[in-house]
């Protein structure tokens, strides 16, 4: 089995052996979790006699609870070795801190993460299907709409949203800072958040997302929602065609995007239809686990 070294502080070599982890995992994502906190844990799983790391993981505070987040190089002979090592550490630091509710998100998850979770005494929570459809869409986009203006729609997106994703527990109850922070990401672009109005209020957008250095180029329908009061028109579906048709128009040097992708619930029967009669298939699952640590005791030195 890989051997786990537990950190409470990452140093420049390490971070930049995560960083080549990463981009081999494909995981560009990964430097979002490494700088941490003071409560932060980070391990790091190696083969014996290994020179660089085949895994690593985050342990951190996450309101009440606790997030634990992996990354293991695809590359190796030991990747679910590897996978398991660093779940089964990552409960014991977090036994280890006193304990409470864990949750642990996993791309494109299968059984036997399914068995190594469950080993680990946590259960399936939530399960996201992340689903892919080509450009250019089958037929053109006929909704007015027109580019998000930072500085002067903040207050009504933010009041749509939370009104369409009231009880949802990643999109709804936003503030203002959840907005600004998302403004600030190197990702964000002001045009590609689409609005649609309707009778001098805002009815609904579709928020798009540009991946940067993938196979294939794609775009994202990161958020789409209408409010509740203009909810039954048809605006889901127009609001999809709104973004497929600026995904289509969008390059990334020079280049046209290969196709569309969006997550939803695996619970959410309806937009599950209405994306699949959209030509949306699921391409795969990810799948959060969760459950409650308890603590253990450590004796003092």
């Amino acid at each position: 089995m890989p051997q786990v070294e537990v950190k409470q502080q990452m140093t420049a070599a390490d971070q930049r052996a995560v960083s080549a982890l990463s981009d081999r995992a494909g995981r560009a994502g990964v430097h979002r979790f490494v700088d941490g906190d003071a409560a932060s844990r980070w391990l790091m799983a190696w083969e014996p006699d290994g020179n660089d790391p085949i895994g690593f993981a985050q342990v951190s505070r996450d309101g009440p609870g606790w997030s634990l987040e992996l990354v293991v190089d695809p590359r190796s002979a030991a990747v679910l070795p590897a996978w398991e090592s660093l779940v089964l550490a990552g409960v014991d630091v977090v036994g280890r801190e006193g304990g409470g509710p864990v949750r642990m998100w996993v791309h494109d998850a299968r059984p036997e993460h399914d068995a190594m979770a469950a080993a680990a005494e946590l259960d399936i929570e939530r399960e996201l299907y992340q689903m892919r459809r080509p450009l250019p869409p089958s037929e053109p986009s006929t909704l007015p709409i027109r580019g998000f203006v930072v500085g002067r729609d903040e207050q009504a997106w933010l009041e749509v949203n939370n009104r369409a994703f009231a009880g949802h527990p990643d999109q709804g109850g936003w503030t203002p800072g959840h907005i600004r922070r998302l403004e600030a990401e190197p990702w964000f672009e002001p045009e590609g958040l689409l609005l649609h109005e309707r009778e001098g209020r805002l009815a609904g957008f579709c928020w798009n997302k540009v991946h940067h250095g993938g196979e294939p180029a794609v775009g994202e329908l990161y958020v789409v929602a209408v409010d509740p009061d203009f909810q039954g028109l048809g605006l889901g579906r127009h609001l999809v065609l709104a973004g497929l048709d600026w995904l289509c128009r969008r390059r990334i040097d020079g280049r046209k995007l290969d196709c569309a992708i969006l997550y939803v619930d695996a619970s959410n029967r309806a937009a599950l239809r209405l994306y699949q009669s959209m030509g949306f298939g699921v391409h795969h699952t990810d799948r959060a686990y969760g459950g409650v640590v308890p603590p253990i005791s450590v004796p003092r030195a």
